[in-house]
């Protein structure tokens, strides 16, 4: 039997027909084997598609079928509607709508799933014919189910209408309509609500309407709202909604209802309307009361959905009402009330963090309006927004002690993130209150402290310094005259346990920059931190904040620096920290130390280095082991960080002003480099047991490049003795940080005579080695491959000549990058684009390359071609398109020839381009040597051509 292409044959060479559809459906639901499961699936999905689909659907409708059976008929009917609507004659449409309003009424009373899909076939059926050939779709569907039907009770019938005007909109919003078509069916449809809500009212207000008829009457009426109606038209099924709150059953849709018809963005167009919903949402304050008093978490959390929703939702345009402003301020008040409501978050209450936005919105409502307004709505508001803060801060206490053992390591989380908003939120509030925050902060801090009558819980303390951290960490507060008495409470605070211990290490953290220009108060914290840092619970806090005030205050350190080193030294010995922190820790031992003279420096590091350098020798003595690997990479690990902010030469300073306390530069070896210089022979030693290791040779790859990024030239005595040991790692087995190591180095020294040879001898043998891997098959070394085209696109951007060397065979390289073009890893690709972005500009500087390009371009445009053609993943597009874009300016001649013989294959780049579009695209890249971005756009049109999505829903990301 042959087979069509479009769609495989049914299992069996099976016929469309009712039985058989009724078979595989026994099969799908029933069969234990799920081989048979998923070929019954597959073929039934293929007979929904089927012309016959018109056929059996209705016969499987039958009431004396199943409900599974009968839903697979109705979802059938709504895929052939939905789907094929092309399909059907016009003719037909009347026929089709009455068979489906027959179906929907005898289902009225049965299966509730089967009716919702005939429900939702009728509205795709009604959409696809409004307006032209239904025009009063919605007000017919109301007339055709109220019409009496002795056969169907009228509840029934009246359930089947409200299911299908919930549905309607809700297919609308899926529909796959073409977009001017969409524009055209949600006015019709807008103005039908005319016919709806009448009909909803009506039903809303019956005093002996049912629960179930009311409950789908409100989501009936959600679903209409998000198709845009105009607010007024809602407003007295709004107010029946908010009626529908006072019943425990009806509480939960009602809500979904207001919010929805609330929040449309169309909504703040009627100012009348919005300003006629505050009184009735002001009116739930006393349910709301209730609700927080006998802890009903879920009527709270919904008044507050309610008064949200409409504070932030419109909150410019209710401003705006200048002569309404008390009864926005009320609505202000309700909102405060929900943001401090009773509880800690989120075990007994969820409902305060709905609020934090509000208060964003608020205040940069205000902060817009023009001066006069703004200075009136001020003196409103900042009392409002001091009370806030107060509010706030009360929400981010701790609970007690004993209760906060008792909660989930997920609860834990949910408050971090919870402390995390509120930190935010103050930070964003010091924009409306100013310095007076802070002095109102240190005010109550200061109280808190000297009140001997009353001693307060650390959870107090606790929050107020949070959030003076809050605002400090990122606002400059070294101009607040709050900051010196702050400094001075510090050391006051008796820290009984670890939540204020941390919040109190972060707050010196936050004030580092301050302390950088107060140094005499340097001595007032730096106590605490070193004795914090012997606290393995404190451990993130500690560290930080020693690496923020080294990093700030190096300058003003020197008189402490044999402290800081002992007692850092110490807990690294006693295995405290966990190894981030301890990478930390040598961060900040290296800003420290950079400040010092350089026989200071050499001392502190020989004490500091020695124990590590005696363990890492031990180390290299034994036979390899995953435990001393370990132990191998931490120590590694320990000297790079620290070599990377040890900086004597003050790179890192040269943003500030000239008034920075430099020190004279020394004169003499860099300390590093003597250290390095020292340590070489033990690192080369470890090297050669652990060459297989990739994680070990990256940590010893990581400790030079650190040290070459920090030192630049200083770094240049090592550079000879560097470049032999990585060519030979690099020879005996090749890996990626190596040769990312080699492209640092080529960056920083391959223009500087004096160390070229060096540099050059490594180039052409990282090259070498390379190209050897590349003869035996480079696909299991994506990485390497990557590498390697940046470190020649670094060559060719530092230092062209080196492709002028006589042993570098430019021809093989070109042909390495033509093949890393075709890997299937986005990285490697995008790594050789960037090399012939590089390349292709030196046609005509370096003889080798133009030569090379000349014999050999129409295989990189072949390879361009074919990625853009549908081989490469669409995100790498703006790449090729670099590519094609240089060609054209640099190989113009040789491109309009290569691109005419390539584009004269047939099905090449892709089947689905036509002659006339291959032509189109190539004329058009020809034409464009100015504007790569109009490349780009080129590029990405002529790329959906050939993988057939053109003006298709997936590119609707690009």
């Amino acid at each position: 039997m042959e087979r069509r292409a479009e769609a495989p044959p049914p299992p069996q060479g099976l016929d469309f027909t009712v039985e058989n559809v009724e078979k595989a459906l026994h099969q799908l639901y029933y069969d234990p084997n799920i081989e048979n499961k998923n070929l019954a699936q597959k073929w039934l999905m293929q007979a929904q598609v089927s012309p016959q689909a018109w056929h059996f659907s209705w016969l499987l409708l039958n009431m004396d079928k199943v409900p599974e059976i009968q839903y697979f008929g109705a979802s059938a009917l709504h895929i052939k509607i939905s789907r094929y609507w092309n399909d059907i004659p016009a003719d037909q449409y009347e026929s089709l709508k009455s068979q489906l309003f027959t179906h929907i009424t005898r289902f009225a009373g049965g299966s509730k799933i089967v009716l919702t899909r005939l429900c939702v076939a009728l509205a795709s059926l009604a959409l696809s014919m409004m307006p032209e050939a239904w025009p009063c779709a919605v007000a017919d569907m109301v007339r055709m189910f109220q019409a009496e039907d002795s056969n169907v009770d009228g509840r029934a019938r009246c359930l089947a209408l409200l299911e299908l005007l919930t549905v309607l909109p809700e297919e609308f919003q899926t529909s796959r309509l073409p977009q001017y078509r969409k524009g055209q069916v949600r006015s019709v449809l807008a103005q039908e609500c005319g016919s709806v809500f009448p009909l909803l009212e009506q039903l809303l207000q019956q005093q002996d309407s049912p629960g179930f008829i009311k409950q789908k009457v409100l989501k009936c009426f959600s679903s209409w709202v998000q198709l845009e109606i105009p607010l007024m038209d809602c407003e007295n099924l709004i107010q029946a909604a908010f009626t529908s709150l006072q019943d425990p059953e009806l509480f939960d849709t009602a809500v979904e209802a207001v919010v929805n018809a609330i929040s449309q963005p169309d909504a703040q167009r009627y100012v009348n309307t919005l300003l006629k919903l505050i009184p009735p949402v002001l009116g739930l304050q006393e349910q709301l009361r209730q609700a927080v008093q006998s802890g009903d978490m879920e009527t709270s959390h919904g008044i507050c959905r309610i008064a949200v929703a409409l504070g932030e939702n419109h909150s410019r345009a209710l401003l705006d009402q200048v002569e309404h402003w008390q009864s926005f301020l009320a609505l202000v008040n309700m909102i405060m009330f929900c943001t401090g409501i009773p509880g800690h978050y989120p075990v007994n209450e969820t409902t305060s963090s709905l609020t934090l936005t509000f208060w964003y919105t608020l205040q940069d409502d205000i902060l817009s309006f023009e001066p006069d307004k703004q200075a009136v709505y001020q003196q409103v508001y900042r009392p409002v927004y001091f009370q806030l803060v107060d509010v706030l801060l009360h929400k981010a206490q701790f609970p007690s002690d004993e209760e906060y053992g008792f909660w989930s390591s997920d609860e834990k989380e949910q408050f971090r993130i919870y402390r995390v908003d509120i930190s935010d939120t103050l930070m964003y509030v010091y924009e409306m209150l100013g310095a007076e925050l802070l002095s109102s902060l240190y005010d109550k801090l200061g109280r808190l402290l000297t009140n001997t009558e009353q001693p307060s819980t650390w959870q107090h303390t606790e929050a107020l310094l949070y959030g003076f951290q809050s605002i400090a960490e990122t606002i400059d507060v070294n101009y607040s005259d709050v900051v010196p008495g702050l400094i001075g409470l510090i050391p006051r605070i008796s820290i009984s346990n670890v939540q204020l211990a941390d919040t109190v290490m972060f707050t010196i953290g936050a004030l580092s920059e301050w302390l950088a220009d107060h140094p005499v108060m340097i001595n007032n914290v730096l106590p605490l931190v070193l004795q914090a840092l012997g606290n393995p619970e404190l451990s993130i806090s500690s560290v930080s904040t020693l690496k923020k005030i080294c990093r700030e205050c190096k300058y003003d350190l020197p008189p402490y620096a044999a402290n800081i080193v002992a007692v850092s030294q110490e807990v690294l010995m006693k295995q405290i920290h966990k190894t981030s922190q301890c990478m930390w820790l040598m961060q900040a031992l290296g800003f420290l130390l950079s400040a010092l003279q350089v026989e200071e420096i050499l001392k502190n590091l020989h004490s500091l280095i020695t124990p590590y350098i005696q363990q890492l020798e031990k180390l290299a003595d034994e036979t390899p082991n995953p435990s001393n690997k370990l132990a191998i990479i931490h120590i590694l690990g320990l000297l790079s960080n620290l070599f990377t902010t040890l900086d004597i030469s003050h790179h890192d300073d040269d943003h500030e002003s000239t008034e920075v306390k430099k020190l004279p530069v020394q004169q003499g070896p860099n300390p590093v480099v003597v250290v390095l210089q020292q340590v070489f022979q033990l690192i080369q030693k470890v090297l050669s047991k652990w060459l297989n290791d990739a994680q070990v040779v990256e940590s010893v790859c990581a400790i030079f490049e650190k040290s070459v990024k920090t030192l630049l030239d200083d770094f240049a005595p090592m550079v000879p003795q560097l470049c032999e040991m990585l060519g030979q790692m690099y020879s005996t087995i090749p890996q990626a940080s190596a040769i990312d190591l080699t492209r640092q180095l080529v960056h920083i020294f391959a223009h500087e005579p004096a160390h070229f040879p060096p540099i050059k001898a490594l180039f052409l043998l990282v090259t070498s080695v390379t190209l050897t891997l590349f003869q035996q098959g480079p696909r299991d070394h994506p990485d390497i491959v990557d590498s390697f085209m940046q470190l020649l696109a670094q060559a060719l951007k530092r230092k062209p000549d080196l492709f002028l060397c006589s042993n570098l065979d430019v021809k093989a390289v070109f042909q390495c990058g033509v093949l890393s073009l075709k890997f299937p890893e986005a990285p490697t690709v995008k790594a050789s684009c960037g090399f012939f972005t590089e390349l292709l500009p030196r046609c005509g500087e370096i003889a080798p390359v133009g030569q090379v390009v000349h014999e050999n371009g129409k295989v990189l445009l072949q390879a361009v071609l074919e990625g853009v053609g549908g081989q490469a993943s669409r995100s790498l597009m703006d790449h090729f398109a670099e590519i094609l874009f240089a060609l054209n300016k640099h190989c113009f001649s040789y491109l309009s020839i290569w691109i005419k013989e390539a584009m004269q294959q047939d099905g090449f780049p892709s089947a689905r381009v036509s002659p006339e579009q291959k032509e189109t695209f190539s004329q058009q890249i020809l034409r464009e040597r100015v504007n790569k971005r109009r490349v780009k756009e080129m590029v990405k049109e002529f790329t959906l051509l050939c993988r057939g999505l053109h003006g298709t829903e997936y590119t609707a990301d690009y």
